[in-house]
């Protein structure tokens, strides 16, 4: 039987109980003008420590009633990943999970990417960057590429080792804070990366992708300085890229900035 049959077959059985694809994002509108976009030209930061952050719902096929959520983070020149389970997506569990990031990660985190949701944009996680100096840029509304870097980790750790089933008790809740330490530490220090190198097609048309193994995330880290390493891993030698510093190459919010925008609006309501 082929792979098309089998899939004919099951189509109605998979219509019926469609697990993947529940967004749980709701938007959220306190300042989000004050949040830089990154554009499509923006360098690159020339060191690690700028992340990309999504909230994943563990909900299964029904988004209602409460359920365990997730924060994800990646870091876009190493590849580090942390991932913290929470009971809800309010702003105090992003805050704390956030927390844990900055005291997990083994070098400076100097900014993160988010997405649009109320989790991020809010009083809470502004006031807690801005007593770190901590930098952040938003994604544009309903594009998912902006964020094409932890949109693949979202499938790659979570939806992999996590599966979409629903997980609402607190017994899931503790077993989810024992599972994810153990993929993160496995995919950190013990699983080489994978790089895109071109793309082609076979010889009946479909899209082909050349990988290349990297070192793992631990090496990376470790060779970051040395004067030896790959020109990839540097932002100032890929072609239509000029090299620039730390913070400053990419285009970011200053926490301090939407802060005094925050009490502006404030006492203009």
């Amino acid at each position: 039987m082929s792979p098309a049959t089998i899939d004919r077959y099951l189509k109605p059985v998979r219509d019926k109980d469609p697990l993947p694809g529940k967004s749980a994002t709701k938007p959220g509108s306190l300042l989000r003008n004050s949040i830089t976009v990154p554009k499509a030209g923006d360098e690159l930061d020339d060191e690690p420590g700028f992340f990309e952050i999504d909230t994943l719902a563990h909900c299964g096929p029904t988004l209602n009633g409460e359920f365990a959520r997730c924060v994800n983070d990646t870091d876009m020149h190493t590849g580090w990943v942390y991932t913290h389970p929470m009971k809800n997506n309010a702003s105090t569990h992003v805050v704390d999970a956030c927390t844990q990031l900055v005291n997990t990660v083994p070098y400076l985190v100097t900014g993160l990417d988010f997405d649009n949701g109320s989790e991020f944009i809010n009083h809470n996680l502004i006031d807690w960057a801005a007593d770190r100096k901590i930098f952040f840029t938003r994604a544009r509304p309903d594009t998912k590429n902006d964020q094409a870097t932890i949109e693949s980790k979202n499938n790659h750790l979570v939806r992999r080792y996590g599966f979409s089933y629903r997980y609402d008790t607190a017994t899931e809740l503790e077993l989810l804070q024992r599972l994810w330490p153990l993929v993160n530490d496995r995919l950190n220090f013990f699983t080489p990366r994978k790089k895109p190198t071109g793309y082609s097609t076979d010889r009946v048309g479909r899209p082909q992708t050349r990988l290349r193994l990297c070192q793992d995330t631990v090496s990376t880290i470790a060779g970051f300085r040395d004067p030896q390493r790959p020109a990839e891993t540097r932002a100032s030698e890929v072609p239509g890229r000029s090299g620039s510093g730390r913070p400053g190459c990419r285009d970011r919010s200053d926490p301090a900035t939407v802060d005094q925008a925050r009490r502006d609006q404030d006492r203009e309501a």
